[in-house]
């Protein structure tokens, strides 16, 4: 990821590097921009203005891909993120309480980052782990039968 001490990653040669990889092609739009939000950390509007030049394909159809997949981000994020489940099979088995203790625990609204850059908290439509519902995820790591108590378990393994 792009960091102040990691500059020599520019955005621009991380943008090359993608469609390098992924050719400039409209329909590799999804791995381009997944690979420079996970190199760069987000997607701010000029990265999206590029790209869209680069595959010749509207910078409204860009943005609206950029900012439909929860897996991408358009603004910076923290540098762990928390997907929490709202899928009916998470909202049933206790999801309520669940996604109340962690908004209360770590102080953020969904969407919101944490103003030391340590957590980003968004709410998703499903993880796809519903036999272990409610689900979240912090990063790549899944925690499933999560309840309010096992909370501050599971976060304090990223403090």
């Amino acid at each position: 990821m792009y960091t102040e001490k990691n500059n020599h990653l520019t955005l621009e040669n991380i943008i090359d590097e993608a469609i390098l990889l992924y050719d400039e092609k409209p329909e590799e739009l999804i791995p381009i921009l997944s690979f420079v939000n996970k190199k760069f950390g987000f997607l701010p509007p000029h990265a999206l203005t590029k790209i869209s030049r680069r595959l010749h394909t509207p910078e409204s159809q860009v943005l609206s891909v950029a900012s439909f997949y929860n897996m991408l981000f358009t603004k910076p994020i923290g540098r762990h993120i928390i997907r929490f489940c709202e899928s009916a099979p998470c909202h049933v088995s206790g999801g309520r309480q669940v996604w109340s203790a962690i908004k209360e625990l770590i102080n953020l609204e969904d969407g919101e980052t944490s103003s030391d850059g340590k957590w980003t908290l968004v709410k998703v439509s499903c993880l796809g782990i519903c036999a272990s519902a409610p689900v979240m995820m912090i990063d790549d790591d899944v925690f499933g039968n999560v309840t309010p108590e096992r909370l501050p378990l599971i976060i304090d393994q990223y403090q």
